[in-house]
């Protein structure tokens, strides 16, 4: 057998989730993970964003996650994260809010707004609980009240699933999370079982990863991710050391300042904090 793309590659999982030949397979998705929340089942999506041969992975103004509409209105998007971009939990809400704020014109009733569903897939911990589904909602604190039911954000966790193991042959949202998470083949068929609509997902996997066109498509993407990933982590750890350096320097003031209180000679404080004569001047009050 080929060498099988990586699904969790947004390009990919687009291709196989996003497309108008694949809604079966998105709603299959869709309804085993809001049958955990105790949702009545979605007889039928519209998308908004499909894929199309225009998205190219190193367009950047390609769209890579996939929007889709209820039959009552409800806006749901779906993002899969191979690395972790840092500060999810803001990003999040940032796309949510102008998902949901998006829905009407100034001027409009409030009352036309419809709840909006975030579900975001990560191949990364990020909530600091054993969980590999986790739900939000707007809840009072003490009560238990909802606010509102209009936002709604699913976290999916795929690195939990290795920390605890479930089992494969009983369907649902696992199933689909493992396929995800790139189990071997050998286990596809278990996984389908009771997932009829996964074959159809693994199906497409296989033709994607077979066809040389999108091989092409896909290498490009994986660098595009790759260095933006490389760009992300660098940034993050130039800002660290800014701030140890910061940190330092500020502790360094802090006790020049202490010491010049104490009336203790300027050589001394020169010596003890490591700042040069003139740092230390300007910490000296003004006469």
């Amino acid at each position: 057998m080929t060498d099988l793309l990586d699904p969790r590659v947004d390009f990919v999982f687009k291709r196989i989730f996003g497309s108008e030949q694949s809604k079966d397979v998105l709603l299959a998705f869709l309804n085993s993970t809001f049958i955990e929340t105790g949702e009545s089942p979605l007889t039928e999506i519209t998308l908004i964003n499909t894929f199309t041969d225009k998205d190219s992975p190193e367009d950047k103004q390609s769209i890579l996650d996939i929007k889709a509409r209820t039959v009552e209105g409800k806006l749901i998007n779906i993002e899969m994260q191979l690395f972790n971009p840092y500060n999810m939990e803001k990003r999040t809400l940032f796309y949510w809010s102008e998902m949901y704020s998006h829905q009407i014109k100034k001027g409009e009733n409030y009352n036309l707004l419809k709840k909006c569903v975030t579900i975001n897939i990560l191949n990364y911990s990020c909530l600091d609980n054993e969980r590999y589904h986790n739900v939000f909602h707007l809840r009072e604190d003490h009560t238990g009240i909802g606010l509102t039911d209009d936002i709604e954000i699913h976290v999916m966790e795929l690195t939990k699933l290795d920390q605890h193991p479930v089992p494969m042959d009983k369907g649902g949202l696992v199933n689909w999370l493992l396929f995800l998470k790139g189990i071997d083949p050998s286990n596809w068929e278990v996984l389908a079982m009771n997932e009829p609509m996964l074959k159809k997902a693994m199906d497409t996997l296989e033709f994607l990863s077979q066809d040389a066109a999108t091989r092409m498509a896909y290498d490009a993407r994986m660098k595009a991710l790759s260095d933006e990933k490389s760009m992300i982590e660098g940034a993050r750890a130039e800002g660290e050391a800014k701030g140890k350096v910061e940190g330092r320097v500020e502790g360094k003031v802090e006790m020049a300042r202490e010491l010049l209180a104490l009336g203790v000679d300027m050589s001394a404080v020169v010596k003890a904090s490591g700042l040069s004569a003139e740092e230390i001047k300007k910490l000296l009050p003004k006469q």
